[in-house]
């Protein structure tokens, strides 16, 4: 695994802005940057990357099977009691799912290790599956790149035939989009996932997560118009749906969500100490338990997450020799899981994050975020691969 210095391409901000990426830049401070790029072989990504990825994967299917049938397990993931028959019955009945992302810490020597798992709202897909794609096919076109160079990516295929597959199991072919109000990252990739789900011959409106609604005696939520959403994707989390005023009426209502109930087990940092559990000493673990009120101070060489976190917030890491970060957030009523710290590759100032991505169950491309620190935030820089 190598970072190489690059030229940029010269259009690529104008090209950026006409393809909608308008969150290329946040806040001054380049989000997309390609003045470099990873460089992997094909056999670190076949490997080290996919293989891992799909074996995986299917560990944390044999997982959620278990938690599915277990009120105890549910519990000790701490997930709403009034949500447990809505998870275990989409499971039973063969609910499907569409995407997740790995996080690994990779170098390209030695097993990628897992840290995390975003099963139920991952995001940077736009820019992993469509906008690292037209950047590969230019930066060849324009010689920064040698010819034969390829890239770990077949994400936007594995959408669409995703979609397609959903499609075949939802009323009239409509899958409703959802996000929630001015969020512009968010709003991109639910706008690229409707792109996406159009091209799989879908139906695809959208409505704002606060703008669904409610009708008495109605068997869906409904929108605007109050017609009924028989079927509706959402990138808005499970434990947040769960403690809203209409969360309470989802096991009660028809309406198919996407991604499923079941995948609240999967976004729920305590799926990793349930894994180490029941795949102790597999290769891409790291050592995970739970924490309890009897668990010492964190000591050097281990990680502190809350169940319920996104992009790094309120995770706190001590080195194996002594050096402490920490990122604050809302996510502080949580329980709390402990993971052996583990390094990610650095490169000058930076520290790089591997995100693998799977598709209908499939791995299918890899997405790479960096930082100065440790932890990897919202503001971490996307920064493309290729295979060379």
């Amino acid at each position: 695994m190598l970072r190489i210095d690059i030229p940029e391409r010269s259009n690529w901000k104008a090209l950026a802005h006409e393809l909608g990426f308008h969150f290329h830049t946040i806040d001054g401070e380049p989000y997309w940057k390609e003045d470099a790029y990873y460089q992997f072989t094909m056999e670190q990504v076949e490997r080290d990357i996919e293989a891992p990825t799909e074996e995986v994967h299917e560990m944390c299917m044999e997982l959620v099977d278990k938690v599915c049938h277990s009120n105890a397990l549910m519990q000790r993931l701490a997930l709403p009691e009034h949500m447990w028959d809505s998870i275990h019955n989409s499971w039973k009945s063969g609910q499907p799912h569409l995407y997740g992302r790995m996080d690994f810490a990779y170098s390209g020597d030695g097993p990628a290790k897992l840290l995390e798992l975003n099963y139920d709202t991952p995001t940077s897909l736009y820019e992993a599956g469509f906008f690292q794609w037209v950047w590969l096919e230019q930066a060849i076109q324009q010689g920064i790149l040698p010819r034969h160079a390829d890239q770990y990516n077949s994400i936007q295929e594995r959408l669409i035939n995703a979609m397609a597959h959903l499609g075949d199991r939802i009323e009239a072919r409509t899958l409703y989009f959802s996000c929630i109000k001015d969020n512009a990252e968010e709003r991109a990739t639910v706008h690229y996932l409707q792109d996406v789900a159009v091209q799989a011959g879908l139906n695809a409106p959208f409505i704002f997560t606060e703008d669904i609604g409610l009708r008495p005696g109605a068997e869906h939520f409904v929108d605007l118009d109050d017609k009924p959403i028989h079927a509706l994707f959402k990138l808005y989390p499970w434990e947040e749906m769960a403690d809203d005023a209409f969360g309470e009426y989802i096991p009660q209502l028809n309406t198919h969500w996407f991604e499923p109930p079941w995948k609240a087990i999967l976004s729920n940092k305590g799926i990793l100490p349930l894994l180490w559990e029941h795949f102790e000493g597999h290769p891409n673990l790291l050592p995970a338990f739970f924490e309890d009120a009897n668990s010492p101070p964190l000591p050097a060489g281990w990680v502190r997450k809350p169940f319920f976190s996104r992009e790094g917030s309120n995770v706190e890491l001590i080195t194996p020799t002594g050096q402490r970060e920490a990122v604050d957030g809302p996510y502080t009523d949580s329980p709390w899981i402990r993971q052996a710290y583990h390094p990610m590759p650095r490169f000058g100032n930076n520290h790089a994050l591997i995100g693998s991505w799977v598709v209908g169950d499939r791995a299918c491309g890899m997405g790479i975020r960096e930082d100065v620190g440790r932890i990897t935030k919202d503001s971490s820089c996307f920064v493309p691969h290729a295979i060379v």
